[in-house]
């Protein structure tokens, strides 16, 4: 009876740490700048909602082309509207910034993960559950978006290139001749 005990209680231990490795193998998305690659830590665990709408829309293509329409010097750079941001296919530059993709709105995912440099988080309107496509990536501190914002994942190497991203002009970031996300891939860990 003990043996059986102990062996139920060994089979119980590695179930814990496979599921665990699972839940660590997080995916990561890659963002081909011009000046290089930015990799992204998605963090699923945070916002399951909102990084599996990224990853449906970087598998299926949906970002590449898709500019930097509003990028705010020692703030961040907001690009993803797949409607009206591609630069390859109709880009509008009234309209970047409105659109979002044919995937519906997504609620909420608020956290207790801080915005920091490298910090990835969802765009959205004045409504909290409004965020569909657009994202934005931090260039320093913004603690007053924390608990306000959905946290996506982080930068964990290319933030040298997010740094070269072509700032804009005036108050809101509008950008003239954007830099653009050349590819979007998501891979394992």
């Amino acid at each position: 009876m003990k043996l059986l005990k102990f062996a139920f209680a060994g089979a119980m231990f590695v179930s814990a740490i496979a599921a665990s490795t699972i839940a660590s193998a997080a995916d990561l998305l890659t963002i081909q700048l011009k000046d290089g690659p930015v990799v992204i830590q998605l963090m699923p665990d945070v916002a399951p909602k909102h990084v599996a709408q990224i990853e449906a829309l970087a598998k299926k293509g949906a970002y590449d082309g898709v500019a930097f329409h509003r990028v705010i010097d020692g703030f961040m750079a907001q690009t993803g509207d797949v409607q009206y941001g591609n630069m390859n296919k109709g880009f509008d530059a009234r309209r970047a910034g409105t659109g979002g993709s044919d995937l519906p709105d997504i609620p909420a995912e608020f956290s207790k993960v801080p915005f920091e440099r490298g910090t990835v988080g969802m765009a959205r309107s004045q409504n909290p559950n409004s965020a569909n496509s657009q994202f934005f990536i931090m260039f320093d501190q913004g603690p007053f978006l924390n608990g306000q914002y959905t946290v996506v994942g982080k930068v964990v190497s290319g933030m040298e290139f997010v740094d070269k991203i072509k700032r804009g002009a005036g108050g809101n970031g509008e950008v003239s001749d954007p830099d653009h996300m050349v590819k979007v891939t998501v891979t394992k860990k």
